[in-house]
């Protein structure tokens, strides 16, 4: 796992690769200020941050699928006598992991 030293570094290789930018002010294109580019790279590091600490959670919500998806494993399990659901949660567990 990165450090946010580490991903800032990167964003700032990208900003600088992806030079010039520009903006929109009042109707006026204008190149991005070295303040900035300074917030872009600020931005796009804590950015990067973010989905390394907490993309697993919406990988696993999505994984999951819907609950009325999930009361259907769970009732057919308790009839068949199968783990269908609890199979089905720990692979999305095992699939995406929690950041250590």
């Amino acid at each position: 796992m990165a450090t946010l030293e580490e991903l800032t570094t990167e964003a700032t290789a990208e900003i600088e690769a992806a030079k010039p930018m520009y903006k929109q002010v009042n109707n006026e294109r204008l190149e991005f200020s070295s303040a900035d580019y300074d917030q872009a790279i600020t931005d796009l590091a804590n950015s990067k941050w973010d989905t390394q600490q907490f993309g697993y959670v919406q990988a696993r919500q999505e994984a999951y699928g819907s609950v009325q998806d999930q009361l259907d494993m769970q009732y057919w399990d308790g009839v068949n006598g199968t783990t269908t659901w609890a199979d089905h949660i720990a692979q999305v567990k095992s699939d995406n992991p929690k950041p250590e």
